[in-house]
């Protein structure tokens, strides 16, 4: 008899604790300045009615996005749609091809929790690995890189464009 639960490849979760307040984590994720601290060289965000975002102003569902990554070119980037922002501890979005990005913010233990769950992730031999895989590691840098930024001030990421093929890009 096989007790063996087969493996979900169309989703995963990851989660860190981080010393700092929701407020603060959820700004991170719905403002330009905040993503761009941690996750991104550059975001842009655009309203329903198409007007750009100021600086500090949050993301709203049904504003779409086009985000660039540091160590990649500007002809790499990601466009795709917010979901869901309630203004304090829900954000989701559509994150291209590779599914649908969850980010809950609560307390356990008396710390902060910032759990991602990815999901909808086709399940081809060929988005295991890019999106699955990919993702998943991508994001375990990501949330390091959010913990070690608003924890020590230290920003992880490589920002030199001659290096490639790393971690931290």
């Amino acid at each position: 008899m096989n007790d063996m639960v087969e493996f979900d490849w169309s989703r995963f979760s990851i989660r860190v604790n981080i010393q700092a307040s929701a407020e603060k984590l959820y700004g991170c994720w719905a403002t330009r300045e905040g993503i761009e601290s941690w996750f991104l060289r550059k975001a842009d965000y655009v309203k329903q009615d198409l007007v750009p975002y100021l600086p500090g102003d949050e993301v709203q569902k049904g504003d779409t996005y086009t985000w660039w990554w540091h160590g990649y070119p500007d002809d790499i980037q990601e466009q795709g749609e917010i979901l869901e922002a309630n203004g304090k501890d829900y954000f989701q979005f559509r994150f291209g091809d590779a599914g649908i990005c969850t980010v809950r913010i609560f307390e356990e233990q008396g710390q902060q929790i910032v759990e991602l769950t990815q999901s909808d992730i086709p399940v081809d031999e060929k988005a295991r690995q890019q999106w699955h895989l990919g993702c998943k590691t991508g994001w375990i840098f990501y949330l390091t890189n959010l913990k070690s930024v608003l924890e020590g001030g230290l920003d992880l990421r490589n920002k030199n464009m001659s290096i490639q093929q790393v971690i931290t890009a």
